[in-house]
């Protein structure tokens, strides 16, 4: 069986890469979890996973001629597999976008969970690439309703692949924030409903500054905590691994988002 997600928002900031991270930690107690930078453009998963120093990133697979093997990309972390890109400016710019295709499609024959980082908006061909290529998407907002509309263009851009919302992970609640007072839109608007509400914790900024994910460096954080029920909350479905991985490889990708 394999499932893919892309973690996603629409806009920056909404900490897409501390859930991704924290998602795959919680769900690879019961699941064999591969997870994904696929923000090619403004990487910093392998800042969050101890990756700063590795020498071959997903970047070395997409570029044309490459001699790096897939399985050279990917480092065992957390409990994970994990596949970082990198930052230089010069290597994505010679990233060919199509070619992730094949490598998200061989990553799927060899895994439960399939975890995609996304850029943060859809004004990019390499932007939207995670979203296509995904089974669903699981949406990273604030619960407000400015952020819920940034979701419902996500949602809709989705749909027109027909890829699937899995749900809303609302981050970075703040007290005073409530959940409630948007979720007859949610409920109204969004496929999936809402997976968990994830309190704004001061111990997710000292992970990242220490460069662990959450549920490593403070597994008893009440962010942890509700990362950890929204992981539960994720119902993931079986699918053939094979058929996943054809569908990638011949997934047809926009020109223009």
């Amino acid at each position: 069986m394999v499932e893919a997600f892309a973690v996603a928002s629409g806009k920056g900031g909404t900490g897409k890469t501390t859930t991704t991270l924290a998602l795959g930690m919680a769900l690879a107690g019961k699941y064999d979890v591969t997870v994904v930078d696929a923000d090619t453009g403004m990487a910093n998963l392998l800042f969050h996973a101890d990756l700063a120093d590795v020498d071959v990133t997903l970047h070395d697979l997409l570029v044309d001629g490459a001699d790096a093997a897939v399985a050279d990309a990917v480092y065992e972390r957390f409990g994970m597999r994990v596949v970082p890109c990198g930052t230089d400016l010069a290597a994505f710019e010679a990233a060919d976008p199509d070619r992730l295709r094949d490598v998200v499609a061989e990553l799927a024959a060899d895994t439960d969970v399939l975890l995609l980082d996304s850029p943060a908006t859809l004004d990019a061909r390499s932007a939207v690439l995670p979203v296509v290529l995904a089974d669903r998407v699981v949406l990273v907002l604030q619960p407000t309703v400015p952020a819920l509309s940034d979701g419902l263009k996500v949602q809709e851009y989705a749909h027109s692949y027909d890829t699937g919302v899995a749900g809303l992970l609302f981050n970075k609640v703040r007290e005073g924030d409530t959940v409630d007072r948007v979720a007859d839109q949610v409920e109204r608007h969004f496929e999936g409903g809402v997976l968990a509400a994830v309190p704004d914790d001061d111990a997710a900024r000292e992970s990242r500054r220490a460069g662990e994910p959450l549920l490593a460096h403070a597994p008893d954080s009440p962010a942890a905590a509700a990362y950890r029920e929204g992981a539960a909350a994720l119902d993931v479905q079986a699918r053939d691994a094979g058929a996943v991985a054809d569908r990638f490889r011949s997934a047809v990708l926009p020109e223009r988002p």
